[in-house]
Parts: C-alpha cells; structure tokens; sequence
C-alpha cells in the first residue's frame, strides 16, 4: 500500500461529501486503514454553478461529472463518488464505474409544512421541482397542481420551501437519510406510484480503466446487486436518451435470481406516458434494460419521442 493519501474525488455539496465521508468509512472498515490515509477533494463543476436554469436547457446530467472526470483523468484524484443517477450513460475514454455501496431507499420524499400528500394538496397549489422527471409525474398524477422550476442544494430547496416559494417540493428519500436529515420527509412516495429516476439511491464510484491498486481496495465494498440493478436500469436509459430532455423512470428490483425492471416515459407536461415492465435472470440484467428500451421505444411510437423533444426544448 502506498504511503501518499488515495485522493477521493467529489462534489462540494453536503451530500456529496456525506457520500465521500461514506465511501472512506467502508474502505477504512474494510482494509483497517485510517482517515489519514484518505484525503477529500471537493471540486466545484459547472452543474453547480448553474442555478438560473434547468440543466436540461444548459446540457444535462455532464454538467455534474465533467471536472471530476478531468480530475481522474489527469491523476489528480485517484477515485470519484457519484451519485448514479447524475451520471451520463456513456463515460470519457479511459474511466470506469464498476463499484457501487449498496443501495439506499430509492422513494422520492414529499415534502411540505402544509400538506400530507400530493393527493392532500388543493387545486393550484405549488410544487418546485428541478426535475423533469418529476414535474412530469406530477402533472400526471395531478395536471390542476402548478409545477415551478426549483434548483439548489437539498439545504436550498427546504430553505425556499419555508420562504413560500412552493407549497411542496420533491427530494430523494435516500438523499435525506444521508445527510441525517430524514425527519424532513413529510411521506414517502410508493415506488409503484411515482416510479424513481435511474440510478436514485445509489453511489457510484468511478475510477481509471485499469487502475489495479484502486480497483482492488474498492472491490471490497462493493455490492453485486445494486452494480446489477444499475446495469439494468442504464441500459435502458441509454437506449431512450442519456440526456436530461426527456422525463424517464426506471426501478429494477432483484428477488434472489431474478430481476423485474419497471420503465416509464413521459410528456414533459404528463399529458401523455407508457410504460414498460421486463422480468428475467439477474445475470441478464443489461438486456433486460434493453429490451424494455426497444418495448417502450415500439410502444411508444416515434412521434411521441419527437414530441417529448420539441415541448423539452
């Protein structure tokens, strides 16, 4: 083991440092090392300097990945924690994400000092959401609900739900509970109701294409089944669009050998959506994803990814 410090590579949010912390904790735990053997590398990328806009309109899940992937690329960290659903599909030449914790609750939280539920809130009441994911299944559920764009940190978005600047807003149970802040979730959304994003409660680590020394301490807390159900779940999402321009959801749910993966699409104003359920061997978790991909695409039809990419633009 090498005496100089494994640099771990991240956002500077409070979640992604709780990830980082976390990510260091079970390496610390596994290889009985200590927190000096480690160093936090927080790096400011273009997704959060951008706050006047959705990142669908300013280019899409990179913004968060960019610089920290310019960082391990040039050796100046040795890893990087991501949250996995901020991950484009397709990753730079050169780097890799095969090492995944294992996965936290991946229901979406609302939250709200007035109401219980969305199905609580009254007619044109408000929700802020930066997620068109979110604001489409929203307008789903409920098309009389007013949806209002809604960026920042977790700490920004509850500090703007105090001020009156929405009724109600829209986090990741998963999320919350990393930064110890669970007591802020006013109900957890049923997953069979409000289908997750991709990738949601899952931490991804991504590192350099044959980096052996970092591959090998990593692969100790490593957990096979979330790295599974991503796979599944990434699959899809690539085969549709990798962007942020088209409100996707998908859960895959393993059950000992088998997987079943839930897939949704939607119109950015949820006046129109399919959806798409696939079950098979958890070995064949990427072609599951693939194929709900192409049933949903077939489902579908062209025209309505055509229109889902005009009314996103």
């Amino acid at each position: 083991m090498q005496s100089t410090p494994i640099k771990i590579g991240t956002r500077g949010s409070k979640l992604a440092l709780a990830q980082a912390y976390e990510t260091r904790q079970r390496l610390m735990e596994a290889h009985g090392l200590t927190e000096n053997r480690f160093e936090i590398v927080a790096i400011q990328t273009t997704g959060d300097m951008i706050q006047d806009r959705p990142l669908s309109e300013a280019g899409g899940k990179g913004l968060f990945t960019k610089e920290i992937e310019e960082a391990l690329l040039d050796g100046r960290i040795d890893l990087a924690v991501h949250s996995s659903k901020d991950m484009p599909t397709y990753l730079p030449d050169g780097l890799e994400m095969v090492t995944f914790l294992p996965r936290e609750d991946v229901r979406d939280a609302f939250i709200s000092r007035k109401y219980g539920s969305l199905a609580e809130m009254p007619e044109g009441a408000v929700v802020g959401t930066s997620s068109l994911r979110r604001q489409a299944m929203v307008k789903k559920i409920r098309p009389d609900l007013d949806v209002v764009m809604y960026r920042g940190n977790v700490q920004t978005r509850l500090m703007k739900l105090e001020q009156g600047v929405a009724d109600a807003t829209l986090l990741a149970c998963a999320g919350l509970r990393r930064l110890g802040e669970a007591e802020v979730i006013t109900s957890a959304i049923d997953v069979d109701d409000f289908l997750p994003a991709v990738g949601q409660g899952a931490i991804g680590i991504e590192t350099r294409v044959g980096d052996e020394r970092i591959l090998e301490l990593l692969g100790a807390i490593h957990h096979r089944d979330t790295e599974r159900a991503l796979a599944c779940e990434r699959a899809f999402l690539g085969a549709l669009d990798g962007s942020c321009r088209t409100p996707i959801a998908g859960l895959a749910r393993i059950d000992g050998d088998s997987l079943t993966f839930s897939g949704l699409v939607l119109m950015p104003d949820g006046s129109a959506h399919f959806d798409v359920v696939e079950e098979g061997a958890v070995i064949d978790a990427q072609n599951i994803g693939l194929r709900a991909a192409d049933a949903l695409r077939a489902k579908a039809g062209a025209a309505f990814f055509e229109a889902v990419l005009a009314a996103s633009h």
